[in-house]
């Protein structure tokens, strides 16, 4: 064989394993998204343990060094529940729902307060998670959707320990278990919807405008009073338009479900529709705004 022969080979072969090298390491480019699109729901799935692992650590990290720890779920509800049968009970004179009795009423908070503090700590969380994390956004990819997501689940740890304390309080006051309580599951994902829903508007906001995670508190007071949180439904004595403006508010149909679920008053009927028709608008219009906005947050963060 020649020199010119054997130099010829040596190319070939080397041409050869480059061609290797380049066929067993594909590139994968990362492009922002554009315009209006939708979740891309595969990639939710294939990022699923760090869902697991961000709503854990968010857990850790709140009661990271407090004394009481885990033990805030139940004091906070509890110490409200007081304050509120003392304030509008005892003082204001406000009565739970007909069929009830009134020694229930602190009970009957209670069950107002168990989904209105899981929106309300979800919601809370859901905001600023974006600005809070942006140590993630800045230096690896994954689906944005996550980080709010896990904010929202992590209230349901809180959750879980305030049923707990429910669940004593209605067998002190005497409250009978029924098949209704099956329906609890249902109410309770309808206010994790709305949680997600309204916080992927205002954490994609809060990344532009820092004003709104100290708009976030007074909105969630203001909120907190235009649902039937401490006041029964029949209250609500107006027009049916009027009735249907107010069950836009999503919380009035989970809140009064959780009510008829824990103790067969008058069902939300209707009223859950119209608050149900609304969160969908919410998460469906939230996620194409979040979806929108999100190639710009690793710059403006």
């Amino acid at each position: 064989m020649t020199t010119t022969d054997s130099g010829r080979l040596k190319a070939a072969e080397s041409a050869k394993g480059n061609m290797t090298v380049r066929t067993e390491s594909p590139v994968t480019l990362i492009r922002p998204p554009r315009g209006w699109q939708a979740v891309n729901l595969r990639d939710l799935w294939l990022y699923r343990e760090l869902i697991y692992f961000l709503t854990w650590r968010d857990i850790k990290v709140r009661y990271k060094q407090a004394v009481l720890g885990i033990a805030w779920a139940i004091i906070q509800p509890i110490v409200t529940m007081v304050v509120f049968t003392f304030i509008f009970n005892q003082f204001l004179n406000v009565k739970p729902d007909e069929g009830i009795s009134e020694a229930w009423y602190p009970i009957f908070a209670f069950a107002g307060l168990l989904p209105w503090q899981f929106f309300q700590g979800a919601l809370q969380r859901a905001s600023t998670s974006l600005v809070s994390n942006a140590n993630l956004l800045t230096k690896v990819y994954f689906p944005r959707l996550i980080i709010p997501s896990s904010a929202v689940a992590a209230g349901l740890v809180d959750f879980a320990f305030s049923f707990v304390i429910m669940i004593g309080l209605m067998i002190y006051f005497g409250v009978p278990f029924t098949v209704q309580l099956l329906w609890l599951p249902v109410f309770l994902l309808v206010a994790l919807l709305t949680a997600l829903a309204v916080g992927l508007w205002l954490s994609a906001l809060n990344v532009q405008y820092r004003d709104v995670q100290h708009m976030v508190p007074f909105l969630l007071t203001i909120w907190m009073y235009v649902s039937p949180v401490v006041y029964p439904i029949d209250i609500i004595n107006v027009s049916k338009f009027w009735q249907v403006i107010y069950a836009l508010n999503p919380m009035v149909g989970v809140i009064q479900g959780f009510r008829w679920a824990l103790f067969g008053t008058n069902p939300p009927g209707w009223m859950f529709f119209v608050s149900l028709g609304m969160v969908l608008v919410l998460l469906v219009s939230g996620i194409f705004y979040f979806r929108r906005m999100e190639r710009t947050f690793a710059d403006l963060i």
